[in-house]
């Protein structure tokens, strides 16, 4: 089960031969995760909230049968972006925000995720786009009766969300290395900064912690020790979602009974192959475990 509260419409202006070419997207890191499990050939259930006229869009986007979505009509609208990327680069044209959930549509929302969260076994908690249109404390109480139910919990989180969901209970956790510093856990980007940090994260709760670092290889903090994650590097063409596809993959492969080190190879080569296409988490299945069997896991030293 993928947890994506508000997921957002995306419209991007493409060029096709000098005519402008549109192309309308479901957004939001949960919908990308979910969309890179499904490729991975499992099964996955996504729980989202779906208002207004974005929300009619988004609910024909997201109805193509490799989802199964489970969605809440609520009065709160979704919210959405548009961009121009007929220049080659992503350029922000219009952020229209999404509206907070009211408390009754919130209690639907908690009832929908726990139940599929409960039947699936393995649960991916993702941050809506906007801050507020969530309360933290959702998280916290949604990680802890999954938790309680034996249900192992993804958490793709940074801030106050992530603070709830660790508090809650948390069996794999992925975050950048920006999120860490943004959010004061590290002082920088140094490799002994972050590795300071992700023993932090591991006392409070988080079995195994995944530190993506943009170009730099990732560090994993597996129940074998602490690792480098050394993926290929290829050509980029659009970063956006490499670590949600790296999240997606790895929640799948634990789903599907694959051990840690595996789960985070194939979240890596999922997270490579993301930044080469415009389409984001929309690598085949395949191509990816081709790709995992060229990363490697590099044991390096743990924090004193």
């Amino acid at each position: 089960m993928v947890f994506a509260p508000a997921p957002e419409l995306t419209v991007t202006v493409e060029d096709r031969g000098g005519v402008p070419d549109l192309h309308l997207h479901a957004g939001s890191q949960g919908v990308w995760q979910a969309r890179m499990i499904a490729s991975l050939g499992v099964r996955v259930s996504l729980v989202v909230a779906l208002g207004g006229e974005t929300g009619t869009v988004l609910r024909a986007l997201l109805t193509d049968g490799a989802v199964t979505l489970h969605a809440l009509e609520v009065a709160a609208r979704n919210g959405g972006d548009i961009h121009d990327r007929r220049s080659g680069e992503r350029s922000l044209l219009v952020h229209a925000p999404g509206d907070p959930l009211d408390r009754h549509e919130l209690d639907s929302l908690y009832e929908t995720a726990l139940i599929q969260g409960l039947e699936a076994g393995v649960a991916v908690l993702s941050g809506p786009t906007e801050h507020g249109t969530v309360p933290a404390e959702l998280y916290r109480r949604l990680a802890a009766d999954l938790t309680a139910g034996d249900c192992r919990v993804f958490a793709d989180l940074s801030g106050e969300l992530l603070d709830a969901a660790l508090a809650g209970g948390v069996t794999f956790l992925k975050v950048s290395h920006q999120e860490l510093v943004d959010d004061g856990r590290a002082a920088s980007d140094e490799p002994a900064q972050l590795l300071a940090a992700m023993r932090e994260l591991r006392e409070a709760g988080a079995q195994v912690v995944v530190v993506s670092r943009a170009a730099e290889p990732a560090l994993a903090w597996l129940p074998e020790g602490m690792h480098e994650v050394r993926a290929p590097k290829l050509q980029q063409v659009d970063t956006r979602g490499s670590g949600d596809s790296m999240t997606g993959a790895a929640a799948a492969c634990v789903a599907t009974g694959s051990s840690w080190a595996e789960a985070v190879r194939v979240g890596a080569a999922a997270g490579a192959l993301n930044v080469i296409r415009r389409g984001l988490a929309t690598a085949a299945g395949d191509d990816v475990r081709v790709l995992a069997e060229r990363v490697e896991l590099r044991r390096c030293e743990e924090p004193a």
